[in-house]
């Protein structure tokens, strides 16, 4: 098998060892000192990828929930991938998943590419125990949202839902509609159903937090955001929410500890630069609150013993 060397990928990629080096720490390529073809093809995709303004960390995290949902060994290789706006989804096997909304899509691209005149096969969900009819019913009802049909992807989803409680995509797809038609009571309700039919569906949980917030109930929705964090510790999008929503309690330090995580997990773009000025913020504020606290309340008789006492009882009305 031919291999190639680092400065041989470098040469035929025309990319940097600093990118390189970048794509490595960011987990999405083993570091190595020889490459094969395979390799090569898959530094290409990440390549034309992050050239699309696609962050590492989105790359990542789609790659982590495919090889669960879809059980890769390596996406990148396995399936091709597929822009559905901000996100990433795969293509394998003629069907189009997105992996971390565990929802299959309507392959327009597909559809375009196959002559009118031949037999079409059904999409498949990978995970699904549902029969085909419920596949294809679903299939139309994300055809129906892209064309903006939304009483008709309601009826269709309702339908599946009837047919198969247990298939967890037609809530949350459902759900999400009835969110942006501010009709959160019925939206929580199927997200709740949604966590139900599949107990480690992450969106699901997201979901239901971004309800909850909107209905009001902070400590419902910090718990929803946890648990969809403990399914998928580098959900970012997850990671911002949680930390917005401890901002309004007025629990900084945990609001704190999450915009630093989110940061962590994608450090470019409007919501990175946002996270930043939140952390400028709190460890602005928690300085100055600290400095008031001290100017007030220590008794210059017992500096020290106070200054202690003054640093346990900051710490706790900020948790």
């Amino acid at each position: 098998m031919t291999s190639y060397s680092r400065q041989d990928v470098l040469r035929i990629l025309q990319i940097s060892s600093h990118q390189l080096q970048g794509w490595e720490r960011a987990e999405l390529i083993p570091p190595q000192q020889a490459y094969s073809f395979q390799d090569l093809g898959q530094l290409r995709t990440l390549r034309a990828l992050r050239e699309d303004d696609v962050s590492a960390a989105s790359i990542r995290h789609s790659i982590i929930a495919m090889k669960a949902v879809g059980g890769m060994a390596n996406p990148l290789l396995e399936a091709s991938l597929v822009r559905t706006g901000t996100r990433l989804a795969f293509r394998h096997l003629g069907t189009v998943l997105d992996p971390i909304r565990r929802q299959l899509l309507f392959d327009f691209e597909r559809m375009e590419r196959q002559p009118a005149t031949s037999e079409q096969t059904p999409l498949r969900y990978p995970e699904a125990a549902a029969g085909r009819g419920v596949q294809i019913r679903f299939a139309s009802a994300v055809q129906a949202e892209e064309f903006g049909d939304k009483h008709g992807a309601i009826a269709i989803y309702s339908e599946i839902i009837a047919a198969d409680p247990a298939f967890a995509p037609a809530y949350i797809n459902l759900g999400t509609i009835y969110f942006h038609m501010r009709k959160f009571g019925r939206a929580e309700e199927l997200y709740r159903h949604a966590t139900e039919a599949d107990p480690a569906y992450v969106l699901a949980f997201f979901d239901l937090g971004n309800v909850l917030d909107e209905l009001e109930r902070p400590d419902e929705s910090i718990a929803a955001y946890l648990q969809a964090i403990a399914l998928a510790p580098r959900y970012g999008d997850a990671h911002y929410n949680l930390a917005l929503a401890y901002e309004r309690k007025g629990e900084l330090r945990l609001a704190l500890r999450h915009w630093q995580r989110y940061l962590h997990l994608d450090r470019n773009g409007p919501w990175a630069d946002h996270a930043r000025g939140q952390i400028h913020k709190i460890l602005g504020r928690e300085r100055l609150s600290l400095a008031w606290r001290a100017e007030r309340f220590v008794p210059r008789a017992k500096v020290v013993t106070s200054e202690l006492q003054l640093v346990s009882r900051g710490a706790s009305a900020c948790e």
